[in-house]
């Protein structure tokens, strides 16, 4: 039977009624939903149609849910590689083109071999084949330079970046929170 409620995650948002996160969106499953409703951290904002139930009750999974307390955004964001391409959009930092994060890896613009570190303000997204046209050479020796040059985001820009990448399911209850903060086009 659970397996059937696996399709039903809860969007998380903030107290501020924002996503905790875009991209990964930030879901819980509806089993951490409904105990975070029965210990009282979370309003239920949405539901979905689906109903649970115990042998003493009977209740809807919640679909939208807010926690009660503000969580502050981290200030500095982790160095991962997965923060690196959303830095980037997924984008190659040398040819520009858009690609899917198991088709990518990082270069380092000063490679180490020449004393480059592995840190925000030297690390960018590279394709494979940008990646082998560069090496392990500077950019004035290889001809190859990146079209952004690299630096530590904020948490504002990744959570920028990361609405530009909608997950491939999105219930209709979400999409309210989701973009309810963009800014509207005036024509």
């Amino acid at each position: 039977m659970s397996a059937a409620f696996e399709r039903y995650p809860a969007l998380v948002l903030n107290a501020d009624f924002r996503p905790l996160s875009y991209f990964p969106l930030s879901l819980w499953s509806w089993q951490d939903t409904v105990k975070a409703v029965f210990m009282s951290r979370v309003n239920v904002v949405s539901e979905y149609e689906q109903v649970v139930h115990s042998p003493t009750l009977e209740m809807q999974l919640p679909s939208v849910i807010s926690l009660k307390d503000y969580v502050p955004i981290a200030r500095n964001p982790a160095f991962t590689r997965f923060n690196v391409f959303l830095r980037d959009s997924f984008a190659c930092q040398y040819c520009g083109k858009a690609f899917q994060a198991e088709d990518l890896t990082f270069d380092h613009v000063t490679p180490r071999s020449k004393g480059g570190a592995t840190l925000w303000n030297n690390v960018v997204t590279a394709c494979s084949p940008c990646n082998l046209s560069k090496g392990h050479r500077l950019p004035k020796e290889s001809g190859v330079y990146p079209l952004r040059m690299p630096s530590r985001p904020s948490p504002f820009e990744l959570l920028e970046n990361g609405r530009a990448f909608p997950p491939n399911h999105l219930h209709e209850s979400w999409r309210d929170f989701l973009y309810w903060d963009t800014e509207l086009d005036p024509s």
